[in-house]
């Protein structure tokens, strides 16, 4: 066999992974993560004005793993509290409700959709541009005077679908005994990830800002109706990506994009975001481990 006839088998072996990865999301077969209990609870949680402290420490209690990894987080450096944190109780007390309830959500999330047996370093790469986009998007949300816990979430969870996409994907080539590099991979999450994200939108009964996030934030122009969050979860894409990945792009890059201008974000604004990255870092790293 030459060279040119072993690229010919190996393209054909890739479009056969490709062509049932797309059957699978066409037909619903995709294995889709369920959302933690306690992720769906304590997103409940905040969207209920008679919610208070101590729901929402009995609500983590119930997972001992989870309050130890919360503590630990309110305890880190990207929250620095003024005196130890040594209960849940005063975890509140000391960040706020809605700061725990995020964290709770984000530690838990982590559990259920991020996992990927043999593929550890990938999906940690994943996880921690999820958290850097979710912190980038706070700040975006802030400056533009917007509703940050919906921004926070828009940023989390816009590329939800990747870890699937990159679960299945593996899977397929097992199964095809294909070997696929990692760019082919890179390719494939890139290019079906927001499908797959809006299938879990739907089954995890996300919000709708959070499900057009998802759909749109690589072309926002073409949202419907929450305009503002997807350009707000474009930028904080960009600018995790910046931050966890410099080599994919320089800041010359990153700042020329137009959704600067769209967001109606001036100079002095787009300098903010740059200067926060120490403290996007800190977050990224606190809720990372």
């Amino acid at each position: 066999m030459t060279v040119g006839s072993d690229h010919t088998a190996a393209a054909e072996s890739t479009q056969q992974v490709e062509r049932e990865l797309i059957r699978r999301i066409e037909s619903g077969a995709v294995d889709l993560p369920l959302l933690p209990q306690v992720a769906s609870r304590v997103m409940a949680l905040t969207n209920d004005p008679s919610a208070d402290a101590a729901r929402l420490s009995a609500l983590i209690h119930q997972d001992q793993a989870l309050a130890a990894h919360v503590l630990r987080i309110a305890n880190s450096p990207a929250y620095m509290p003024r005196t130890p944190i040594v209960s849940l109780q005063h975890a509140v007390a000391m960040l706020g409700l809605t700061l725990l309830s995020e964290i709770a959500f984000t530690a838990s999330l982590k559990t259920g959709a991020y996992q990927v047996p043999g593929h550890e370093a990938d999906v940690k790469q994943l996880w921690r541009h999820a958290l850097g986009s979710g912190a980038y998007a706070k700040e975006i949300a802030r400056l533009r005077r917007h509703n940050v816990e919906s921004a926070y979430l828009c940023g989390l969870l816009h590329a939800i679908g990747k870890p699937v996409v990159l679960k299945t994907v593996a899977e397929l080539s097992k199964q095809f005994r294909t070997p696929l590099d990692r760019a082919t991979v890179m390719t494939l999450l890139e290019g079906y990830h927001a499908r797959v994200g809006t299938l879990i939108a739907e089954k995890w009964g996300l919000p709708k800002q959070v499900a057009e996030a998802i759909a749109y934030s690589a072309c926002y122009e073409q949202a419907p109706t929450f305009r503002q969050e997807v350009m707000i979860t474009c930028l904080a894409d960009r600018l995790a990506t910046y931050l966890l990945v410099p080599e994919v792009f320089d800041e010359h890059t990153v700042r020329d994009h137009p959704v600067f201008a769209d967001l109606n974000l001036y100079p002095n604004d787009v300098d903010t975001l740059f200067a926060a990255q120490d403290r996007i870092l800190a977050v990224v790293e606190a809720m990372a481990v």
